[in-house]
């Protein structure tokens, strides 16, 4: 067993619970230096957290994060609340001296406050890591290596997709995903991951031009009323990002694509070859090798298996295929390997802050129809 490693976690929801999953199951899986304590909750108040302890496996709980984050026995915070609360929580996870805070994406409602977030985790020297989950599939790290090795020649085209639905029905109420002042609307909440995507395999975007469409106009002001209330953010939003390579790609987010429930999905062209992939089958990769004959010519099939690491820790059988929850487990032991001296944290806030300017840039282009261009980085 390792040195143990006390955690508080804000906030029960669904992202809550796949983080507690990850804390718990971690240990078991990966030889860690640290292992994880589960030592506090905190909910939306005293019954929700007490309820929220005994069915996640947390030692104590409070109604109130502002004692997790003051409590001393909390070594590090993980926040999975409404994305307006992010920014005062971790702030203040900071200024408390934990030794990290990991976060949910979008890491702010603004990029100012992502800035903030950034710029005190680097004073502070805090180690972070934001939620983009998709990023710790081996095959999304399978192509990234394929795409550095030169083994597809110079990429020339980039066509991402991030669809689901579960905003498709125009009765499905309001809630902090759809809050304008929180980082709402599709863009925020899933063309974050696809944004982070295509910086990890293309790197820095450098210009974006894009429109952002709202396919209903008005949603229940809550569940079970009749009251509707205007939305005020995206439901669609289709862009042009110019990469710092010269690369040019398009992407099409949306949270209304009736049928898809996870299609964050990708291909790239490059000069002697190209590479398909698509969440929705998440344990495979799809290559094209330019040069083949005529007869056998097409896209070959790569399957996640041991040989793609970290897949062996979870599996040791090749085809037997992780899932989303092994993605959050992956992400945990990654963050608690950079705390213990291995590899730096990533993606930490500096990262979450520059994919926060980016989807501001898109905004920013559909409200004034011109290509935005980005700070470096």
């Amino acid at each position: 067993m390792g040195q143990p490693i006390r955690i508080g976690l804000v906030g029960s929801g669904f992202m809550g619970r796949c983080h507690a999953n990850a804390f718990r199951s971690v240990g078991g899986l990966f030889p860690l230096a640290l292992q994880p304590v589960l030592e506090l909750i905190a909910d939306i108040d005293e019954a929700a957290a007490t309820k929220a302890a005994g069915a996640l496996g947390f030692r104590r709980s409070t109604g109130d994060w502002r004692r997790l984050v003051a409590d001393p026995d909390v070594d590090l915070v993980a926040i999975t609340t409404p994305n307006a609360l992010h920014a005062p929580i971790a702030l203040a996870a900071i200024a408390a001296g934990k030794k990290a805070v990991y976060c949910e994406k979008p890491l702010a409602a603004d990029p100012a406050a992502a800035q903030r977030m950034a710029e005190a985790a680097r004073s502070a020297g805090a180690v972070t890591m934001v939620g983009f989950n998709y990023l710790r599939n081996p095959m999304i790290r399978t192509a990234g290596d394929i795409i550095a090795s030169g083994e597809i020649g110079s990429v020339i085209g980039f066509r991402g997709v991030y669809g689901e639905d579960y905003m498709a029905n125009p009765a499905t109420p309001h809630s902090f995903r759809t809050d304008p002042a929180g980082a709402g609307g599709a863009l925020h909440d899933i063309g974050s991951h696809l944004v982070s995507l295509a910086r990890y395999l293309l790197g820095p975007i450098e210009a974006v031009v894009g429109v952002t469409t709202t396919i209903h106009p008005a949603r229940p002001a809550h569940a079970g009323e009749s009251a509707l209330r205007q939305v005020e953010v995206d439901d669609r939003a289709v862009f042009l990002a110019r990469f710092a390579s010269g690369l040019v790609g398009a992407m099409d987010v949306t949270w209304a694509a009736t049928g898809r429930k996870m299609q964050l999905a990708f291909e790239i062209a490059g000069t002697r070859g190209s590479l398909a992939f698509t969440q929705e089958r998440m344990n495979e990769l799809r290559l094209y090798e330019a040069g083949q004959p005529a007869a056998r010519a097409g896209f070959k099939l790569i399957e996640s298996g041991p040989a793609h690491p970290p897949y062996g820790a979870i599996c040791p059988a090749a085809g037997h295929q992780l899932g989303f929850n092994d993605l959050k487990i992956i992400e945990v032991a990654e963050l608690l390997q950079a705390l213990s001296g291995g590899a730096p944290a990533f993606p930490d806030f500096a990262e979450g802050w520059a994919v926060q300017r980016t989807l501001a840039a898109v905004l920013e282009s559909s409200a004034t129809g011109a290509w935005v261009t980005l700070p470096a980085g």
